[in-house]
């Protein structure tokens, strides 16, 4: 049996797609987390009778979270009343970070995530406030941010009269995991 070295372009391209070209590997989401100059804050315990996540199969279903501030105190506020859309968004992005935190909790790493599924997004906002949808991008652009087309989602932005604690904004997800 006689040695045949590989073919010059074959050898190339193998070596580009090696670990060993010095490719920069792509960045983990908790990686992309940091960049965007964000943490994820601690996990909290539920308010009531629940789990924060239930497992069946390559799903994880994630309990609502409500949005927390940098103390741990809720983000609280009706949306045309007493918080703005602006601010009622910031609180669905920091809703996105604690269900990451909680989801990381589960699996380990925000790595083994295949897909965010699903969305669901309610607004504490006075009845004929009409933009939901725009409140609860804070959570679906972030997610964008971390996963890029693994964060695309179906979704559902309700308005609500009220949520636990009187929170501006409660988001539970739907997560396929390897």
């Amino acid at each position: 049996m006689s040695f045949r070295p590989f073919h010059p372009v074959l050898l190339a391209a193998l070596l580009a797609l090696s670990p060993l070209s010095g490719a920069p590997a792509p960045a983990s989401p908790e990686q992309k987390i940091a960049e965007l100059g964000l943490a994820l804050p601690a996990s909290n315990a539920p308010i009531a009778n629940y789990v924060p996540a239930v497992r069946t199969g390559n799903l994880i279903f994630l309990s609502g979270h409500i949005p927390r501030d940098a103390k741990g105190a809720v983000i609280t506020g009706k949306v045309g009343r007493d918080a703005n859309e602006q601010d009622a968004n910031a609180a669905a992005r920091t809703t996105a970070l604690a269900l990451l935190a909680t989801l990381k909790k589960e699996i380990g790493e925000l790595a083994k995530v295949k897909r965010i599924v699903r969305v669901g997004g309610f607004v504490n906002a006075v009845d004929d406030f009409k933009a939901q949808p725009q409140i609860i991008n804070g959570c679906s652009d972030l997610l964008v941010a971390v996963f890029g087309d693994r964060g695309r989602h179906a979704r559902a932005a309700l308005g609500v009269a009220s949520l636990p604690l009187g929170a501006v904004v409660e988001i539970e997800m739907v997560v396929e995991v390897e």
